[in-house]
């Protein structure tokens, strides 16, 4: 394989896939080929579906520079002392044994015009279709006093893996009495009721670890997902413990200094003993390397969440701006089948179905108290829209409670062998 270091940047938005007359590559290399990058809820899923549901009539490559994929869902409930890191690994083993060619590196650059991902560790692969899956990074800046550099002292933990396993450390090497203090991001962001469920299982590890350790949220939101249901929860079984300080009383005026381990306030010091840092969110860097974005986040077609810059590239779950979808898991596998599909049919010439998306995002406060929001969603003209939805109400029974709880742990163990097989 050569080596091409050039990226090419069109200019120009291109108009949507006609799902109605899917175009057929007669590709004179043989196969279509795929190309998917990232492995998570998104590109695993898209990968695995085209590869099986094309029986061997396109060529798909995954390039994912994990060999293990650590799920940031469920990590929550790692850091709460309910699940084992090994729970939340992955691995792409399947993957490869059913057809897909899965290449651990990262990818650097995409030359739209040559149609090829160049890779890190040297080399370019080729591709008909490009899906992109890379979920987040972060907006350089945007809290002041901290940046990737800092990231050791004051973890994000906002990508699975080692950043969740140094938080649940740092929490648990607290003293007594000790406090524990989160910068929440602003909208969009990944997995809405993320922060908020994170905040109720660090308070039941303390709960149980450290009784009269304190928790405080600067937030720079006046309100958030599921807010009554946290709330009520965080009264009920960590009363007193935890101080959420929204926009409307300074949440969003926050500096940090990690060599002084402090938060800063609205103008007042704190001295913290752990600092969970969640800074404002962008599209993975190889959206923004392939041209794709508008600075931010990858404009998508709802039919087939092909981007609105190249029709010959799609984007999935965190890094699209898709419409009214948060940016979940379950949102990204949902979205996956839409784009794997349409892939297929453009393709192959096969059968492409209406676009449909489904959405639900649990939250556990405490053992066997779960909640849930979530939501069925149609492609129109200008975005993926909102049908209905649904949301736990506040004063459930603890049976309720409890079931919603089982139902996610059966969506995980579903939704982890719909990624991986």
């Amino acid at each position: 394989m050569r080596f091409n270091r050039r990226v090419f940047i069109g200019t120009g938005a291109a108009a949507a896939v006609s799902l109605s007359s899917p175009i057929v590559f007669a590709a004179s290399h043989g196969k279509p080929r795929v190309v998917v990058v990232g492995g998570g809820a998104g590109g695993a899923t898209a990968a695995r579906y085209i590869a099986k549901d094309s029986k061997g009539e396109i060529d798909v490559t995954l390039i994912e520079p994990a060999r293990m994929y650590y799920t940031c869902f469920f990590s929550n409930l790692y850091l709460g002392g309910i699940k084992e890191i090994d729970d939340l690994g992955h691995s792409y083993g399947n993957l490869a044994a059913a057809g897909i060619n899965v290449v651990h590196d990262w990818a650097t650059g995409v030359d739209r015009e040559a149609r090829t991902v160049t890779l890190a560790g040297g080399g370019s692969v080729p591709y008909d279709k490009l899906i992109l899956s890379p979920g987040i990074d972060f907006v350089d800046g945007a809290i002041e006093g901290w940046d990737l550099s800092s990231q050791n002292a004051m973890p994000h933990a906002y990508k699975g893996g080692s950043q969740t396993e140094l938080l649940k450390a740092q929490i648990a090497a607290m003293p007594q009495g000790g406090t524990f203090a989160m910068v929440a991001p602003p909208n969009p962001f990944r997995c809405p009721p993320g922060p908020y469920e994170r905040v109720s299982m660090v308070a039941h590890y303390l709960k149980a670890n450290n009784p009269t350790a304190k928790i405080i949220v600067a937030d720079p939101k006046a309100k958030f997902s599921k807010q009554a249901l946290f709330q009520e929860g965080w009264a009920k079984h960590y009363p007193g413990m935890i101080d959420w300080i929204g926009e409307d009383f300074g949440g969003g005026n926050v500096s940090v200094d990690p060599a002084a381990m402090t938060i800063t306030i609205d103008g007042e010091e704190t001295n913290v003993d752990v600092c969970n840092v969640i800074p404002a969110m962008k599209a993975g860097h190889i959206a923004a390397q392939a041209g794709v974005t508008d600075g931010n986040w990858a404009p998508v077609n709802a039919a087939d969440m092909s981007t609105k810059a190249d029709a010959d590239i799609y984007v999935l779950g965190d890094a699209a701006d898709q419409g009214d979808m948060p940016k979940s898991g379950f949102a990204a596998n949902s979205q996956a089948k839409v784009c794997a599909n349409a892939v297929r049919g453009a393709l192959t010439g096969s059968k492409v179905f209406p676009a449909k998306f489904s959405n639900t995002c649990w939250s556990l406060i405490d053992t066997n108290d779960g909640v849930k929001v979530g939501a069925t969603y149609e492609a129109t003209p200008d975005k993926v829209a909102k049908v209905d939805g649904f949301i736990s109400a506040t004063g459930e029974s603890s049976d309720l409670r409890k079931t919603t709880y089982e139902e996610s742990e059966g969506w995980y163990a579903g939704i982890t062998a719909d990624m991986f097989g």
